[in-house]
Order: structure tokens, then sequence, then C-alpha cells
């Protein structure tokens, strides 16, 4: 899960494993990332109840990680960066997130924040991710295949 700011709002991200998007919360950046955590969860609980472990960044530290264990029984790991770290340095899991957003970025309509509402905003981001999964399912002819057959 990932907080993101964009003129004056903060997107909050839930992918899988894979980086596929399950719910993105878009408001104003003056809420607390944690209480962004907690309308992303329970938009994202009932629809999955199978989810049991998650990953944020510092910003989701505090009483959130009882909180979903006791609402959902969801564990909540924080990835945090260790304490002689010096410079940049990619951290586990955290980079999928991350690879996520730079892939929904790809899209003109969210590379600036042009929506006046912040469902707008969520909307074309559901879209982005539709678009890039349909892609991936039937790449264009410019595109490279990965698993195609190679002619003998």
């Amino acid at each position: 899960m990932e907080g993101r700011q964009v003129a004056g709002r903060k997107r909050h991200y839930l992918v899988d494993t894979e980086g596929h998007l399950l719910a993105v919360v878009v408001h104003a950046a003056d809420v607390n990332d944690r209480e962004g955590a907690r309308w992303v969860f329970a938009y994202v609980a009932p629809r999955w109840p199978e989810l049991r472990k998650a990953g944020a960044d510092q910003g989701y530290t505090g009483e959130l990680s009882a909180w979903l264990r006791q609402q959902y029984g969801i564990d909540l790991e924080i990835v945090a960066k260790a304490a002689a770290q010096v410079g940049f340095t990619a951290l586990p899991r955290r980079w999928v997130v991350e690879r996520s957003i730079a892939w929904y970025g790809r899209c003109r309509r969210l590379s600036k924040d042009y929506e006046h509402l912040a469902e707008y905003s969520e909307s074309w981001v559901y879209l982005a991710s539709i678009q890039f999964l349909l892609r991936r399912l039937r790449p264009g002819s410019a595109q490279e295949r990965l698993y195609a057959r190679k002619a003998a």
C-alpha cells in the first residue's frame, strides 16, 4: 500500500503481489495516511475476505496495525529501511507498489491532476489499470509478445 501526493491530494493504492490494482482511494492531502488506509481496507475487506497480510511503508505506523488485526484479521507489515542505510536501496516488496504507480502514470490522464473531484480521479486510476491488463492479455502488433511461438 502506498500513499502518493498529487496537487493537494493523496492516492492510496492497494495492489496484489504481482502489482495489479485491488483498490485506490483518493482524498484531500490534509487527511492522515492512517485514516486513508482505514478507508481502503473498509472497501477491500468485504470484497476479498481471504486477504490476511498487507505491507505498507512507514507512513502507516501506529495503532493501524492493531486496528486492522482486530477489525478484519489482516496483519500489517511495515516495510522500513535499515537504521544504518545510507542512500537509496529498493525495499523488499515495496517496489511492487512503486512499479504499479509507474505503470498507471503512463496513462496521459493520470500524468497530471486534471480532475476536480476525487471520485473522478479514482475512476481514471481504475480505467488505467483495466487498460494495462487488457494490453497484457492482447499486446499490439508492434509490441513484442512475451510467450509467442517461434517459427521453426
